[in-house]
């Protein structure tokens, strides 16, 4: 064997078991694997999960934030119009430079795949090139798959269904959208039926932004979830946000669910932006905003956590972690009894894998020996600590380390030097 790790927890409970990889793929998992590997890996007990996926994010505006100017007021309105201001000044050059800094900063912390829109609806398509380049790169090491993303409406510019069909044949791999955008509710829900039509014709996934809005009546995701069971996409639609969710009447929502499951639309919520920029026309009490997580998933809609921003014109903070954004998940959606803190894990694991429809995926003989070992002896331990990634592995091959969290005391009345595990329960290793 290439590689056999020693003495895993795995996420769904089980213990002390062995992993063995060979050939870049998952050869067996047991506890007391007799073989031997030419490099062999003592977990010591720690959390070995398959790498975090974000199903949603904005590659082509990270690490933009301040440029042009700083997003004063912070609200979702200010930073579509710095986009707007900071487009004409884009450079493919810094655009992959931005990019590939930020899938270093990804990959550090355990996460090998990314969904990512891109603006289409610059007509130099300057950003879809700058990213299919960044794909192209980093293939080896990390799976991004890009989404044909109209920011400007689909409907409501001139060249941006156009703009939308040239990046597909280009590359580009999903069908975007953003209905609420457009110029009326109708316009909006003709966007979602044109878009999906296209998508079917095409074969390909569908993932919109959809009721990225306060306004309970901004309902596009209905229509979303007519159009998939219609054009037979069961399986291949998400909607992105739905953060309209929140301030819809209960009785509505009693029916939208059921209309979701059977169509086998996914929810993204994007935990860390929509508790930012949504309520921000509250005074007192606000609403948080984001979409109603637990409620879908009792539903059976499969849900995920999205990162959305990192130091863009929306957003100023992230650090490409998927654990904060579980963390600020779990919290804003009060999901702290212990089954829905591993849900929250899921979210940024194996339900986005799910989504983007990755092959490969899991802790499995036969699956991709993409490994992470977190500093973590539990899903729910390593989303309280934000674990750090004692080992990222891709293929068998370890592409980063770091050490445990880790303190020396030197205290009054304590053992001279006491050496502790940060942050771990009494008892822990």
């Amino acid at each position: 064997m290439d590689l056999v790790l020693r003495n895993a927890s795995l996420p769904d409970g089980r213990l002390q078991v062995d992993i063995a990889v060979e050939n870049g793929r998952i050869a067996a998992v047991g506890p007391g694997l007799a073989v031997r590997g030419a490099r062999e890996i003592d977990a010591g007990g720690d959390l070995v999960t398959p790498p975090f996926v974000d199903a949603h994010f904005h590659m082509d505006a990270t690490l933009s934030y301040g440029l042009p100017r700083v997003n004063r007021s912070g609200t979702l309105l200010e930073g579509i119009a710095l986009w707007g201001e900071l487009k004409p000044a884009l450079t493919q050059d810094a655009l992959v430079e931005r990019a590939m800094q930020y899938c270093d900063w990804a990959v550090a912390r355990g996460l090998l795949a990314i969904r990512s829109h891109v603006d289409i609806c610059d007509d130099r398509l300057l950003a879809v090139e700058a990213l299919l380049e960044v794909r192209r790169r980093v293939a080896p090491y990390l799976d991004l798959q890009l989404v044909a993303f109209p920011q400007d409406g689909i409907l409501r510019s001139a060249t941006a269904f156009d703009n939308l069909k040239r990046a597909i044949g280009m590359g580009v791999d999903v069908v975007g959208g953003i209905p609420h955008f457009e110029r009326t509710m109708s316009e909006g829900a003709a966007s979602v039926r044109l878009l999906c039509e296209y998508a079917a014709g095409q074969g390909l996934r569908v993932d919109m932004h959809c009721d990225e809005s306060d306004d309970p009546m901004s309902r596009h995701i209905e229509t979303l979830a007519f159009e998939t069971q219609r054009l037979g996409m069961q399986g291949r639609v998400a909607g992105s946000h739905l953060t309209s969710m929140h301030s819809m009447d209960n009785y509505y929502v009693s029916k939208l669910l059921p209309l979701m499951r059977e169509a086998g639309v996914a929810a993204i919520a994007n935990p860390l932006i929509n508790i930012t920029l949504q309520g921000r026309h509250d005074s007192y009490p606000k609403r948080r905003g984001m979409t109603r997580v637990p409620e879908l998933i009792a539903a059976g809609v499969q849900v995920a956590f999205g990162h959305d921003c990192v130091m863009d014109p929306w957003y100023s903070l992230g650090s490409g972690d998927m654990l904060e954004v579980a963390h600020m998940g779990l919290h804003v959606a009060q999901m702290t009894g212990q089954e829905a803190m591993h849900q929250c894990f899921l979210a940024v694991t194996e339900v986005p894998a799910r989504i983007l429809g990755l092959e490969g995926y899991g802790i499995a003989p036969g699956c991709h020996a993409d490994l992470v070992l977190l500093d973590a002896a539990s899903t729910v331990e390593a989303i309280r600590l934000r674990a750090a990634r004692r080992m990222v592995i891709r293929r068998g091959v370890v592409v980063s380390e770091a050490p445990r969290a880790r303190a020396t005391l030197h205290l009054p009345g304590r053992p001279a030097g006491t050496n502790f595990r940060l942050g771990l329960s009494s008892g822990a290793p």
